[in-house]
């Protein structure tokens, strides 16, 4: 799926947004491609400024598009884009990233915590070189760059950090699927957690999002027999919209209790955002048919 085609089915989703991301800047780990894009993609739409940080500077042998074609895309939907090439595991390079935002755009409202790794192995078959990558990328990432963009976040009329991480459920099967990619995932998570007390005083807001299905990327169909496993998954179109429906807070509010330390799915939020039919994101399958997304 090309950038314009995301761009096209995010305008076609059945959510209507009560609110608007105009103005509003956001600095996201990740986002050259996949879900992390057509979120910003959908920010975008809305006037909104992004800052990518991102390793994808030149194109990928196998993966779709680069910190530069996404910045491009993002301009061409309507917002303004700021691609930076680096790594989330790197200190400079997240340093780099915040510094340049409130340089280039006066602060940073929202941070979205996106970059991820995946490995499925078991505990016998996983490499150490593996596990410390998503303990790096999704942990210590994740970490690093909403703590350094914590002083930016302060000065915002209602600073944001969202992380793409599941619920923290205990139940023992998905540690005992996966457990080096489970610590990794529940290490976001409890980033959420932990962040959101701490940051109550302050006004900062910090929530995850998880999907409830499958959803289709360029990482899933250049896995053996992705092509087919992509049938049966929606499209990150809804994530996009769910993502915008918490970033605006629109609905979610009403008898949800607390604005912050929530894990909120892609289908609860935009059912209170007023979506009853969530076919249009499909890419086919039926909704019976659709493969749910592991940790709910």
């Amino acid at each position: 799926m090309t950038s314009s085609d995301d761009a096209f089915h995010a305008s076609a989703t059945p959510y209507r947004a009560a609110g608007s991301l105009q103005g509003r800047t956001i600095l996201m780990s990740g986002g050259s491609r996949g879900i992390g894009l057509a979120i910003a993609l959908r920010a975008a739409r809305d006037g909104a400024n992004v800052v990518l940080l991102a390793k994808t500077g030149q194109p990928h042998a196998k993966l779709q598009g680069t910190v530069f074609s996404a910045a491009e895309a993002l301009e061409a939907a309507g917002g303004r884009a700021l691609p930076l090439v680096g790594d989330v595991r790197n200190d400079e390079d997240v340093a780099h990233a915040v510094a340049a935002a409130v340089e280039h755009f006066g602060g940073i409202d929202i941070v979205i915590n996106n970059a991820s790794a995946i490995d499925l192995s078991t505990t016998d078959a996983v490499d150490m070189k593996r596990y410390d990558l998503m303990q790096d990328i999704n942990v210590r990432g994740t970490f690093l760059l909403s703590k350094l963009a914590l002083p930016a976040l302060r000065k915002s009329d209602g600073g944001h950090i969202l992380t793409l991480s599941p619920p923290l459920n205990l139940d023992p099967k998905w540690a005992g699927k996966h457990l080096a990619y489970t610590m990794a995932k529940y290490g976001m998570s409890l980033t959420t957690l932990g962040l959101a007390e701490e940051l109550r005083a302050d006004g900062i807001r910090v929530n995850s999002l998880w999907p409830c299905t499958l959803i289709d990327t360029a990482a899933i169909r250049n896995m053996p027999g992705g092509d087919a496993i992509v049938r049966a998954a929606r499209g990150p179109e809804i994530m996009a919209d769910a993502a915008h429906a918490v970033l605006t807070g629109s609905n979610l509010a009403e008898g949800a209790g607390s604005p912050t330390g929530n894990f909120y799915t892609d289908e609860q939020v935009l059912s209170a955002a007023g979506v009853a039919d969530f076919r249009p994101y499909s890419l086919g399958a039926d909704e019976d048919r659709l493969v749910p997304d592991i940790f709910l």
